[in-house]
């Protein structure tokens, strides 16, 4: 018994044009965004269900690929890392301090190993419920951190400082 699950970002906000980290703060899609967000309806129509973080870009990006088309469930616990102060600051600015808050939460936020633990247990309940199916995870750049540690054993250490790696989606099977 298994769950295929395919991991897309969100699509392209103003606030990634414009270099500022977002962080928990909702963001809006950009036009290109929405274009892409249609694009990636397209190509992933054989899921059998879409999970988006509750952040409106990532709600924003299921509603423009899927419509009415697919049962889409928000889950508070896909969302980006919360960077408190630091939410809505240039992405200079937070790219540089993301290594020292790995375990130490951001000043009024969260660490990134809370985004792991809420990637783990959001990970739970898809193996209890979706067995046997295909489902779709749209959220952010620390839950795919989190997916690579967890499922790939890669060290946040390693990732955090990196440059994020996009491409049109990342496939796993949950055994």
């Amino acid at each position: 018994m298994s769950v295929r699950l395919i991991y897309e970002t969100h699509s392209i906000t103003v606030d990634n044009e414009t270099g500022i980290a977002t962080g928990w703060l909702p963001g809006e899609l950009s036009r290109a965004g929405r274009g892409l967000a249609a694009e990636l309806g397209a190509r992933r129509r054989d899921v059998d269900v879409v999970y988006a973080s509750d952040l409106r870009r990532a709600v924003e990006t299921a509603e423009i690929a899927f419509g009415d088309s697919k049962e889409i469930r928000l889950d508070q616990r896909l969302r980006e890392c919360d960077y408190g102060i630091y939410n809505g600051r240039p992405v200079s600015e937070v790219a540089m301090l993301r290594a020292r808050h790995i375990d130490t939460p951001w000043p009024g936020g969260q660490s990134y190993r809370h985004v792991v633990a809420e990637t783990a247990a959001f990970l739970e309940d898809v193996m209890k419920e979706w067995q046997e199916c295909t489902v779709l995870v749209i959220a952010h750049s620390a839950n795919r951190w989190a997916l690579r540690n967890l499922l790939e054993g890669v060290p946040l250490e390693d990732q955090v400082d990196a440059p994020f790696d996009w491409r049109p989606g990342w496939e796993y099977i949950l055994a």
